[in-house]
């Protein structure tokens, strides 16, 4: 790998990852606060009302720095992938435009209602707003996803004698089989993320002796939804994804798993150590035939190792890859024992006073933005090395005119804006938090 192609990577891996981090939030968040305004429509409900408010306010700060974050990613498809825009843009373009004029749109002016018109807008534009944003929010996801499941799993193209890739058929590209089945699991994880923030929260409150009402709220709706989710994400979303990835990238998920040489009842790793240079995984703990079940559907099903593929198809970066997965695996099964239990102490009614499991709640909060995280290197890092699989590689993908020096000038310069806008971000929320939620409506009358 040239130096000025590691550092494109690497600027775009890292400004994708901090941006990430706000979209996650703010699509689960968009569900959680379209449940509770709904129900407050239906009870009468001030209480609800008010929990809503609160995290609308949550959502309007994470909405502005996910706009702001995302920014640059829009601009590093010009610069520093000049090459992947022009061979593309007109199949990538269709979905990344809609994202912008349908649903960007559709979410910002919703929101302004949602944040300052509840009193003059009155309770029931107010709900319509707040569906608008979650539909607003979730169309917005699956353009993005559209566009990444076409570098996935290429369809409704053709190509022509120059290399360049035309539209054949929208609707085929927009319902890529790839993209609704990574859209529902990228779309259930979010709604983790969203959840346990919701329950991180009420944690906190509980355990501080405030706003034990709403904090009741907030514990309650996060631990439904977290279980829900958390369990939607490994079944049935990731087992489709998984079943995906063995039909049109098996040389990936051999990296994913470690697994050099095929046979049948393969074995899943659920610890190891990847050792490429001797092509073996060290100090494994597996269970036989679970791979071939969860690729294929059979213990007896025949799943291929890294050996069967020529060495420059292999995923670039194995190691990481598979870290990477296991980590996302391994967080996603905690986090469903997690909820399972605060579900059953929900149940019980005891979980409102077992200050050591409110301390858990409270405190495993980052772990789903991590999980996140590591889904998506998953993703990115399997793909390689195509840029578009099957069609083109990612060395051939840059600009020649963006070299590595100027790219990690601007990374650092990147670096460093995100650290400030990151404090000014915690620095707001918790200022949030700490004021609590407001039994007053925003707006004037």
């Amino acid at each position: 790998m040239t130096d000025a192609l590691f550092w494109h990577r690497l600027q775009f891996g890292f400004t994708a990852t901090f941006h990430y981090l706000f979209p996650q939030l703010t699509m689960g968040l968009a569900l959680l606060i379209v449940v509770l305004k709904t129900i407050a429509a239906h009870t009468g409900s001030d209480l609800l009302n008010r929990s809503a408010r609160f995290w609308i306010r949550i959502f309007g700060l994470s909405f502005a720095v996910g706009v702001v974050t995302g920014i640059p990613m829009e601009f590093q498809f010009g610069t520093n992938w000049a090459r992947f825009s022009e061979q593309s843009g007109e199949v990538i373009g269709q979905s990344l435009g809609m994202e912008g004029m349908f649903a960007f749109f559709l979410e910002s002016t919703f929101l302004s209602i949602l944040l300052w018109g509840e009193r003059r807008f009155g309770p029931k534009m107010h709900l319509v707003a707040a569906w608008a944003l979650f539909i607003g929010s979730w169309a917005s996801g699956y353009f993005i996803i559209v566009t990444n499941a076409f570098m996935q799993h290429p369809v409704g193209h053709t190509v022509d004698a120059r290399g360049m890739i035309h539209l054949q058929s929208i609707a085929t590209y927009l319902c890529n089989p790839w993209a609704l089945v990574q859209y529902a699991h990228n779309m259930v994880g979010a709604v983790v993320t969203g959840a346990f923030v919701m329950t991180s929260v009420g944690a906190y409150y509980l355990l501080r002796c405030q706003f034990q009402a709403e904090a009741k709220v907030f514990l309650t709706t996060g631990v439904i939804a977290g279980l829900i989710s958390s369990a939607l994400v490994a079944f049935p979303t990731g087992d489709q994804q998984g079943k995906l990835i063995a039909r049109h990238q098996p040389v990936s998920l051999a990296a994913m798993e470690g697994r050099w040489n095929s046979g049948r009842y393969a074995e899943i790793s659920f610890i190891g150590q990847p050792d490429v240079q001797h092509m073996t995984l060290d100090n494994p703990l597996q269970a036989p035939g679970i791979l071939s079940v969860i690729a294929y559907g059979s213990f007896s099903s025949n799943v291929r190792g890294l050996n069967e593929f020529p060495v420059n198809q292999w995923p670039t970066n194995i190691e990481l890859l598979y870290y990477s997965f296991h980590i996302m695996v391994g967080l996603g099964t905690i986090f469903i024992a997690v909820m399972a239990l605060a579900a059953f102490l929900l149940f019980r009614k005891k979980l409102y006073d077992l200050r050591p499991y409110l301390w858990l709640l409270m405190l495993i909060f980052p772990f789903p933005f991590i999980a996140n995280t590591a889904g998506w290197m998953t993703a990115e890092l399997g793909r390689q090395p195509w840029l578009i699989y099957g069609l083109s590689h990612t060395d051939q993908g840059t600009s020649h005119l963006v070299h590595a020096g100027e790219t990690v000038f601007t990374t650092l310069g990147f670096a460093g804006l995100y650290l400030v806008l990151g404090l000014l971000y915690v620095f707001l929320i918790l200022r949030e938090i700490e004021h609590g939620p407001s039994a007053t409506p925003a707006g004037p009358n």
